[in-house]
């Protein structure tokens, strides 16, 4: 029979007289049982090896290989402590792993989980810095092309740094020497810490969407590699390249440089020489106008020598006379000055006189008593046009009524009547043109010019006896 001691992790062979008693393993069993014995005796370890086949997963988890020239090892390092390494991992990377080995259940293959990882010859954070200085100028943030330059005579600069520092102070100093009326805004943020990146990108920001900052400083001290970290992060890098004001970065001594220095549009290698730097142009204006306030005392100073020397040499009645002289000269210089004084304030007060005249014959052209007055006599004009356009409308229709009343006149058959005829109607009202149309005792209704009459119609016979008896 064959055995495992796992205290002594050799193999055992004992033989024994009966048949050994076979036993079956699950296979999810037997992968447990050794994956406990694995951890049990490799729970700490370090390995020293070349990484390849890096594949990191969207999870957040790395996967990768750890060789050498004679054997490899899966390695997998999770998420959180993923996020604590300071350095990112890459194919043919030269890495010192520490961590436990364990076996992968779903796969039956034997990995090494990692704490922790290092390079192996160069720090964490030199490499982290080469790889980041590396990415960031394959990407053009270190072009000189994109720089701008700084504004000559800022009215306002923005600085972020530590508000309880030198070197806000020393800023300050500076800044009041060479440009007393330079406004500092100060940006307060962490230099050095977890937290201090996220500071300083969110004062950039703040800065910038302030816009009140002509241009930005981005100022520590000096210090180690680890207290210059929060400068060689890339999300500061990003911030300053994205800024829209110039940005000037002060970190450090002047053998220090830092992400931002190359990111930055301009580097100073102090805190004070960018003061320095930002009022160079407005320090250079007033060291010229002080030589040239230097050199007009020395005029000055010179032509008051010179007249007094002048003076001297000159006899008391000449320059008594050229005194004089000069009086009336003034005198009438101000006499000119009064002439012209008086003359433009009349032409003021004129010209004030006239406006005022405008105005009031425009308050008189607006007056509503005018108005009224004007509205009154166009309406009385109105009513006698009116008055007029009416008595000449009536006799124009009497006269055309006139008219149509002599032409119905004339036609009306009533004016037959007045020159003697009349109208004959029998009992219907129809008009009789006919002997044929009566007969006998039928009665008639004639009409003349002044009135009617009735007559009855009488036979020839009848006629004849009424004549024998009127005879």
């Amino acid at each position: 029979m064959t055995g495992y001691d796992p205290e002594t992790a050799q193999l055992d062979f004992r033989f024994e007289a009966a048949a050994p008693s076979r036993r079956i393993w699950p296979v999810r069993d037997l992968v447990s049982r050794i994956r406990q014995l694995v951890e049990e005796q490799y729970g700490d370890v370090w390995v020293e090896g070349e990484i390849s086949n890096f594949r990191p997963a969207p999870s957040g988890h790395l996967y990768f290989t750890l060789k050498d020239a004679d054997a490899q090892l899966p390695i997998v390092l999770f998420r959180r402590q993923a996020t604590l390494l300071r350095f990112r991992p890459e194919d043919g990377l030269h890495v010192l792993v520490r961590g436990r080995v364990s076996v992968y259940d779903q796969r039956g293959q034997m990995q090494l989980v990692a704490e922790t990882m290092e390079p192996v010859g160069a720090g964490s954070l030199q490499l982290a810095f080469e790889q980041l200085k590396e990415r960031l100028k394959a990407e053009g943030l270190f072009d000189a092309e994109r720089k701008r330059p700084l504004p000559a005579f800022p009215r306002t600069v923005g600085i972020v740094t530590s508000p309880t520092g030198a070197v806000i102070r020393d800023f300050l100093n500076v800044v009041s020497r060479r440009h007393a009326g330079l406004n500092v805004l100060l940006c307060a943020s962490s230099v050095q810490g977890e937290l201090a990146a996220g500071e300083i990108v969110s004062a950039i920001e703040c800065l910038n969407a302030s816009g009140m900052a002509d241009l930005i400083v981005v100022a520590r001290g000096g210090g180690s590699l680890e207290d210059l970290a929060a400068f060689n992060s890339e999300r500061v890098a990003r911030a300053i390249a994205a800024s829209q004001a110039p940005v000037v970065s002060a970190v450090g001594h002047e053998t220090d440089f830092t992400i931002a220095d190359f990111v930055a549009d301009l580097r100073a290698p102090t805190p004070s020489a960018a003061a320095e730097l930002i009022t160079e142009e407005q320090h250079r204006v007033g060291e010229h106008l002080g030589r040239l306030d230097g050199r007009l005392h020395r005029g000055v100073h010179f032509q008051l020598l010179q007249a007094r020397q002048r003076l001297i040499r000159m006899p008391m009645a000449r320059a008594e006379s050229r005194v004089t002289l000069l009086l009336r000269r003034l005198e009438q210089r101000m006499d000119d000055a009064n002439l012209r004084i008086e003359g433009n304030f009349n032409f003021q007060v004129r010209e004030r006189q006239r406006h005022v005249a405008e105005l009031g014959a425009a308050v008189l052209r607006h007056d509503p008593r005018q108005h009224l007055a004007h509205a009154r006599q166009h309406f009385a004009s109105a009513g006698l046009r009116m008055e007029h356009a009416l008595v000449r409308t009536l006799h124009e229709q009497r006269v055309r009524w006139g008219a149509l009343d002599a032409r119905l006149r004339s036609l009306s058959p009533l004016a037959v009547l007045d020159r003697g005829y009349a109208l004959v109607q029998d009992a219907d009202g129809v008009l009789v043109r006919s002997v044929k149309q009566v007969s006998e005792e039928a009665l008639l209704t004639t009409r003349v010019s002044d009135g009617t009459f009735t007559s009855r119609v009488v036979s020839a016979r009848e006629k004849k006896g009424s004549r024998r008896r009127e005879s």
